[in-house]
């Protein structure tokens, strides 16, 4: 372990965030740079030497994180990245994007703030980066099978990454024009930087794995011609179906899903644009949902310049503290927080429904009308005499996905069968239906964790590789039916 008393001797501390009017006026990451360095050691002393490591259950993808840790407060920095690596392809996304159930799960968080493992991650890859110690890992021989990935988010490339380290042929179909996926596009440059995809992508280039960007099988490339060019295919599109709002005025110009908005503004960034066609500058912007989405499109409104941002979720607060019997540790407890975009400003509104959109003579959206809800007889029920209006100038809808793109027809000319809840169907082996076609990350398992993404990636993966060659050395973190740890 670390240091025995470690957990007694300090407390939890955290990045530290540039000041609120400095980063509104840019783009770049929202933390101090070099500001985790000089407290990492300490943070990860606080390791406890549990002798059960719940951080194991809250991780899918199994980090070693007990060990890393102690690694990182030895500043024995090669050795803590072979552990972090051993079991992530991607830590310098997970580090910065995840939400960290593993904290959840700490030990130290039944009495205590919990272990900055989130924290202690991502100093562990950047000092890697910096360092020199991740480079190409190039398979020593070729197995002659070739595998096709559809998709380009953390899934596929972590399922592409293993495929191509264990001597397959990988090509990676993308139908955006760059590489990431929602990696690229759904999160903002001041969540993460797109140079941390840009050399990832780099080193799997160097290991042998190819990619094609603006194909969508489905449509320019059909699941027949696919199914001939390669030995096995792992469809890993993600959940991008939106959730609709269908209330009166939702036709009214000035009303985005949340993916319509902030892939342009992620455009701009690369300079594909000057200004954001869809811009909330000098507007009055609503954020229809209460989650990360939603926290994405906040942060990108305020550095667009709006003239006021409100943040509409329709479930009541949540609490700040985790419930001792509702949510007990070491479950992921739903809480309220505070994200870097809801310290730059803003309103949050809860427990509100919208009823409908009102709009100019021109066709575009003006007010947004809303009601307040509570649960009656376990529904959520309009409360009489609580309706009102708010300026809406600019709506994003930002409330979740109900699953994987149908309209493209990569189902239908897969035949693929779907579960109960309109996923793509799988066996124990990430399997579909139909043989030598596997299925990972969201367009299986439904909505989720960038964690929960990768790990379907891995094992995904192994599961290819048995199939292609009759065995498997590969890592599977997770079954198919496995779920996070919740009441």
């Amino acid at each position: 372990m670390a240091d025995p008393k470690g957990f007694l001797n300090h407390g939890r501390e955290v990045a530290r965030t540039r000041p609120v009017a400095e980063r509104v006026k840019d783009w770049n990451e929202v933390y101090v740079p070099g500001s985790l360095l000089p407290i990492v050691g300490k943070q990860a002393s606080r390791c406890m030497d549990c002798g059960i490591p719940f951080c194991h259950n809250g991780c899918p993808l199994g980090n070693l994180i007990p060990e890393w840790n102690d690694y990182a407060y030895r500043e024995d920095w090669a050795a803590a990245y072979e552990r972090l690596h051993a079991t992530n392809n991607f830590p310098e996304f997970t580090g910065r994007l995840c939400p960290a159930p593993c904290e959840s799960a700490c030990v130290l968080g039944i009495n205590q703030q919990p272990v900055t493992i989130k924290n202690v991650e991502v100093s562990i890859i950047d000092k890697a980066w910096d360092s020199g110690h991740v480079t190409p890992r190039i398979p020593e021989r070729l197995s002659g099978k070739t595998v096709a990935v559809i998709g380009s988010g953390p899934s596929g490339l972590a399922a592409a990454q293993q495929l191509t380290r264990a001597g397959h042929t990988v090509a990676v179909y993308e139908r955006a024009d760059r590489i990431g996926g929602l990696l690229r596009y759904g999160i903002p440059e001041f969540k993460m930087e797109k140079r941390h995809i840009n050399r990832r992508i780099e080193q799997m280039r160097a290991e042998g794995t190819r990619f094609r960007t603006g194909v969508e099988i489905g449509r320019d490339l059909g699941a027949r011609d696919l199914k001939k060019r390669y030995d096995a295919i792992v469809i890993a599109a993600g959940s991008t179906t939106a959730r609709d709002l269908p209330v009166p005025g939702r036709e009214l110009k000035g009303i985005y899903q949340a993916m319509e908005y902030l892939p342009l503004a992620n455009k701009v960034q690369e300079g594909d644009y000057v200004v954001s066609p869809v811009s909330a500058e000098g507007k009055h912007v609503v954020v229809i949902g209460g989650g990360d989405t939603g926290a994405d499109c906040v942060g990108t409104a305020h550095r667009q310049g709006a003239a006021s941002v409100t943040q509409l979720e329709i479930m009541p607060r949540p609490n700040e503290e985790r419930h001792p019997t509702g949510q007990p540790w070491p479950t992921f407890p739903i809480l309220y927080k505070v994200t870097s975009a809801h310290e730059e400003g803003g309103e949050r509104i809860y427990s509100a429904s919208t009823t409908r959109f009102e709009g100019d003579e021109d066709g575009n959206v003006q007010w947004l009308h809303l009601a307040e809800v509570e649960f009656v007889d376990g529904k959520l029920t309009q409360k009489p005499g609580t309706e009102r209006r708010i300026p809406a100038q600019l709506v994003t809808l930002a409330m979740g996905f109900t699953g994987t793109d149908r309209e493209n027809g990569l189902v239908e000319q897969f035949g693929l069968e779907l579960d109960e809840r309109g996923n793509i169907a799988r066996d124990a082996d990430f399997q579909t239906n139909v043989p030598g076609v596997f299925v990972a990350g969201d367009a299986g398992r439904g909505q989720s964790l960038i964690v929960w993404a990768i790990a379907e990636g891995r094992s995904a993966a192994r599961g290819v590789d048995r199939y292609l060659t009759g065995a498997s050395d590969l890592p599977a973190p997770i079954r198919p039916t496995d779920r996070a740890l919740a009441v």
